[in-house]
């Protein structure tokens, strides 16, 4: 049973007379060993199936274990083996003995809609302001509370008035789901817990039943999840499995020191390593070591690979995220075209609002993709909302825009109110619009609405859509709270600010109209496009974090710059900063042959052009490792080191911030590519209106100059046509094509 195993996997397969810690290293096979150490136990130790415990992360992967498992048994009584995630498995075990705790067995498990909308039902009735108490924020609070096994309903606020207003919400709360015959997902392991610690005929019952269990992803648990098995687990039968230097869900309550300091609290743990890595080859493994190694709270290990020795990481300087998405969108063509498939790329980003310029990209050169575990861009609800806006100032008539943000802020006018328009205006064969014009409760908004859109052709697309993104509320809806949802959205907010920017500035350049009405169009083709055909190869995009247990011939790991990646918010304090580290490790392990690290020099924040810094990451990776001698057209320049320190987070603020103190990297020789021999028409002009912070003023620009774009990045200037006002340069750029740009607004400056 175990000949396709290697040693190391074979002992740790094996070892069953005591606690055991399996420490994984990326692509070592850490499924594989769980499975078959599941198999050893039914086949080999003589236990049943129904007497061995197996937690996963996903009941999905234990059901592809379980499939795993009846090829190598067979499937008899494979069926009544307990895998399944914490929850599955203590909701069984709860369901049982639901009398003890004061609970019928057919209680309710509220999910997290449920939970906020009980707790937006007690606010209100306690009379307490939503704003001040969001149920989301207050719901992140329960749960932080009862994953840390605390039964007091107590949670400790800013002042004493908060913390008397969240413990009576709290305690509110689940007086209301235990009338209610309900528990949430938390209640599921805080009741699991309070079961066994309160009744130990019970837990005796239970530890007796499961004679061993096992844990998968061990890294990711958190402190009542580790209280439960310290509970369970008789005579040391329990084996772990991880990898400490891919612990990156810090945000949901994940403590990495429960993997580290497991050897402490089960007394006499073996300890296994599993250090052949299988998917990578030896360049990506031998990298993806000297970042990691970097870090202080770690389990040793040395992860190798026997693959080949295969391509350096490729590391690229790109001029902007406008540049680093051609650059990308080009290696991604060619390499299909030496006989890739689309669906051996992936693209890793820090944050899903980085998603934006590559869809975009992408969608320009007809490339299929897929954004794994969220939505595209402009489908994002908060990206949708703040888009019906400016329809509806554009078509005050857009029926399902004004559906949309009628009540977007809340202000009050509610679905009695919305029917009764709606009515009115199918009665009398007019649009809502009209009818609202007419409705007291909808007058401040329709008056809104008005004034907006007698802007519309007066003022530039971003201009309007920052004053609406403000006047209308989303800005302070959006920055309401601190919650990860709420901090993705305004993440993805700041990056349609930037869009907008981006698109007048281009519009400027071109010569063409920057209105709002002109960027609509734009949007409606691109959401026009937005069906992602998940049947077809298709490029993947997604956020480090989704990433997790993925692998891909060909990874490109983006927005490797300071305030990106690292995240601001890690800065200030050592554990959080490794455990950003430990995301780019997650991030250079998916790939297996190809991988690519880059960085822009300019990208737009909070809608203007900033300069960025490279990230204090790169410099941990041994140079030795890194291709930095100019892949492509030109050469990258290696990144300056950086002290480490752990400073303040800057605060996001979007549209207004002060500009950045950061310095461009400079930048080092450059040959454009395919572009030996530009067929130029001799022709000179001088600008004196260049806006290109680093650019010269009255420059006196040729056909044949070598120039700088702070977005399409170096290129060669192919022609001049036109003259005074209208004169363009026809530029033809490394990795972002040709672009007719007018030289009055254009941002170049020479080589």
């Amino acid at each position: 049973m175990l000949s396709g195993l290697n040693d190391s996997q074979k002992a740790a397969v094996e070892y069953i007379d005591g606690p055991s810690l399996v420490i994984a290293g990326a692509g070592s096979g850490k499924t594989r060993v769980l499975t078959y150490k599941i198999a050893y136990l039914i086949a080999q130790a003589g236990l049943k199936p129904w007497e061995i415990m197996a937690l996963t992360f996903t009941n999905k992967a234990a059901r592809e274990m379980k499939e795993r498992i009846s090829h190598l048994v067979g499937e008899g009584d494979v069926r009544y083996l307990r895998m399944g995630t914490f929850h599955s498995i203590f909701s069984h075990i709860l369901r049982v003995e639901a009398e003890i705790l004061g609970y019928t067995g057919d209680f309710t498990i509220y999910d997290e809609a449920d939970s906020k909308s009980l707790c937006r039902t007690i606010i209100k009735e306690m009379n307490l302001d939503e704003k001040t108490y969001r149920p989301g924020d207050v719901m992140k609070r329960i749960s932080s509370a009862k994953n840390s096994a605390s039964i007091s309903n107590r949670i400790i606020g800013n002042t004493d008035k908060e913390t008397n207003d969240l413990t009576a919400i709290f305690t509110e709360y689940q007086a209301r789901c235990r009338k209610s015959n309900a528990m949430d997902f938390d209640d599921l392991l805080l009741n699991t817990h309070q079961l066994f610690a309160n009744h130990p005929d019970i837990r005796e019952k239970y530890q007796s039943q499961y004679k061993f269990i096992l844990v998968d992803e061990y890294q990711d648990t958190n402190y009542i999840q580790q209280q439960i098995l310290l509970q369970l687990v008789k005579d040391g039968k329990i084996c772990v499995v991880g990898d400490d230097a891919q612990s990156i869900y810090a945000f949901r309550g994940a403590r990495i020191d429960n993997i580290l300091n497991f050897q402490k609290l089960f007394a006499g743990t073996k300890l296994f390593k599993l250090e052949q890595n299988y998917r990578s080859t030896q360049c990506i493994v031998k990298a993806a070591n000297s970042l990691i190694h970097k870090n202080i709270k770690q389990i040793d290990k040395d992860v190798y690979s026997r693959n080949e020795e295969g391509e350096k990481i490729k590391l690229k300087e790109l001029s902007s995220d406008r540049e680093e998405a051609s650059f990308i969108t080009g290696d991604i063509k060619r390499k299909v075209n030496d006989g890739m498939s689309y669906d051996n790329f992936a693209i890793l980003y820090r944050t899903n609002a980085q998603s934006r310029p590559f869809e975009e990209e992408l969608r320009r050169n007809g490339i299929d993709f897929q954004i794994y575990g969220g939505q595209s861009f402009y489908q994002r609800k908060e990206i949708k909302d703040v888009v019906a806006y400016l329809r509806l100032i554009a078509n005050p008539d857009d029926e399902e825009a004004f559906k949309r943000i009628i009540n977007y802020p809340t202000r009050g006018i509610g679905n009695t109110t919305v029917s009764r328009i709606s009515a009115d205006a199918q009665e009398r064969g007019i649009s809502l619009w009209k009818a609202a014009t007419e409705v007291p409760k909808c007058a401040d908004f329709c008056r809104f609405i008005s004034s907006m859109h007698e802007n519309l052709y007066k003022v530039d697309a971003f201009t309007l859509g920052k004053d609406v993104i403000r006047q209308a509320g989303i800005y302070d809806d959006i920055y309401s709270s601190t919650e990860p949802e709420y901090l993705s959205k305004q993440e993805n907010l700041e990056e349609f600010i930037n869009s907008l920017r981006e698109f007048v500035e281009t519009r400027e350049e071109e010569g063409e109209p920057t209105d709002m009405m002109e960027f609509l169009k734009d949007v409606a083709l691109l959401t026009d496009r937005d069906i992602e055909q998940q049947n077809k190869a298709s490029v993947k995009l997604m956020t480090i974090h989704s990433a997790k247990g993925l692998e891909f011939p060909c990874v490109y790991v983006v927005g490797m710059e300071e305030d990106i990646f690292p995240s601001p918010q890690s800065t200030d304090s050592q554990r959080r900063l490794e455990e950003e580290r430990r995301l780019l490790y997650v991030a250079i392990t998916r790939a297996e042959k190809y991988c690519f690290l880059t960085y822009a020099n300019m990208r737009y924040r909070y809608g203007k052009m900033e300069f960025s810094a490279p990230s204090r990451f790169l410099k941990d990776i041994d140079r030795d490792l890194l291709d930095i001698g100019g892949y492509g057209s030109r050469k990258t320049s290696y990144p300056e080191r950086r002290q480490t320190t752990y400073s303040t987070p800057r605060n996001f603020r979007p549209i207004e911030r002060p500009a950045s103190s950061f310095r461009p990297v400079e930048r080092q020789s450059f040959r454009p590519a395919n572009i030996t021999q530009p067929q130029v028409s001799q022709r000179t002009v001088t600008t004196s209106s260049p806006t290109f912070p680093t650019s010269n003023n009255n420059a006196t620009f040729n056909a044949g100059d070598q120039v700088i774009h702070e977005r399409f990045g170096e290129g060669v200037i192919t022609a001049i046509e036109g003259a005074g006002d209208s004169t363009k340069a026809v530029v033809e750029f490394a990795y972002s094509g040709t672009k007719k740009l007018l030289l009055k607004f254009a941002k170049l400056k020479k080589k």
